[in-house]
């Protein structure tokens, strides 16, 4: 159940069934690029709801793994206490997950909180994920990790591939391991190339899952500087000494080396380069991957837009008054 807004703001539940049709939302959604205050949103959101109303679910795909703190940009200890979250922290990098992995460990987590009484703030950056969430993906086999080991220790990954599955090899770039990796996983698994195996078991979206979609858009000026601030404090942080230490449980090899900040780190660690060099192009990185967010924000026009960032308290009002909006829109 989602919450009305009544005098003076104080949030109460709204049962769906005494409402307008748009009161079969049952969730919400704070999205935006990385740096946009995405976290402080949700947090005022689920206050607002009323006491232990909404609980949070994750979908920042590298949030999702434990031990990696400093460059995931987790919430904090104190903010975790806040609001019950999920799926912060549960993931083992060395056994990365998938988009479809990570829809599978979703769904569950949302169907409960509802069946509770309660709302689902879905919370993240990555749009795939979140896609894979509520409209599913193809209902292709899960990660293998015995074979995905197998598999990464095999030279010529890709000249396999194109043997295997050239349509799929065609598809993606030779140095893009995962990929490679999980379309020879989904050769072997079900025997058929990959795009044979997408037509033969089609997504199956959520019905359950009825979100009403906030994205933050701030200027873009700030958050770039924002963006350079946190990346800064990140490095000061001691984001090189983290990666010094997991290194030795994590091998370098593993996907989640290459997510912002940590590939920067591993360039310090690993090859000795400059920590100024290696922090700008953290900043450089992490500006363009808000650009990418906000391009696919905007090819969805289910959202509706925040012009600020949701530390702010006006910004978290305007995310209040758009939701009372979509509760209870004019009657002509």
């Amino acid at each position: 159940m989602l919450f009305s807004v009544g005098a003076g703001d104080v949030a109460k539940p709204l049962h769906t069934s005494t409402r307008t049709s748009n009161s079969i939302l049952n969730a919400i959604v704070v999205s935006g690029p990385t740096a946009s205050g995405k976290t402080p949103l949700a947090l005022a959101l689920a206050e607002r709801h009323g006491a232990n109303a909404a609980e949070i679910v994750n979908f920042d795909s590298v949030q999702l793994y434990r031990d990696f703190d400093l460059g995931t940009a987790k919430p904090s200890p104190a903010e975790l206490a806040r609001v019950p979250h999920h799926l912060i922290g549960v993931a083992d990098a060395a056994a990365p997950w998938t988009a479809g992995e990570y829809a599978r460990r979703a769904r569950p987590i949302v169907a409960d909180i509802l069946r509770r009484g309660k709302t689902p703030i879905l919370v993240g950056g990555t749009g795939f994920y979140l896609r894979a969430l509520l409209q599913g993906l193809s209902l292709l086999p899960a990660s293998s990790s015995d074979m995905r080991r197998r598999l990464a220790t095999r030279p010529r990954l890709y000249e396999l591939l194109r043997r295997l599955d050239p349509e799929a090899a065609r598809r993606i770039a030779p140095a893009d391991r995962e990929k490679i990796i999980r379309a020879l996983e989904v050769r072997l698994l079900t025997r058929r190339p990959m795009a044979e195996a997408w037509r033969q078991a089609p997504p199956e979206p959520s019905t359950a899952i009825r979100p009403l979609k906030l994205a933050l858009r701030p200027d873009r000026a700030a958050l770039y500087a924002r963006i350079d601030r946190r990346a800064a404090m990140m490095f000061s942080g001691g984001i090189q000494e983290e990666t010094r230490r997991l290194l030795a449980r994590y091998p370098a090899d593993l996907r989640i080396w290459i997510a912002h900040g940590y590939k920067q780190a591993c360039d310090i660690v690993l090859r000795g380069a400059p920590e100024a060099q290696a922090l700008a192009e953290a900043q450089q990185e992490q500006r363009r991957y808000a650009k990418r967010q906000w391009t696919w924000l905007r090819s969805d026009p289910g959202y509706l837009w925040l012009d600020g960032f949701g530390d702010d308290p006006a910004i978290q009002q305007a995310a209040v008054n758009q939701i009372k909006a979509a509760l209870y829109p004019p009657v002509d």
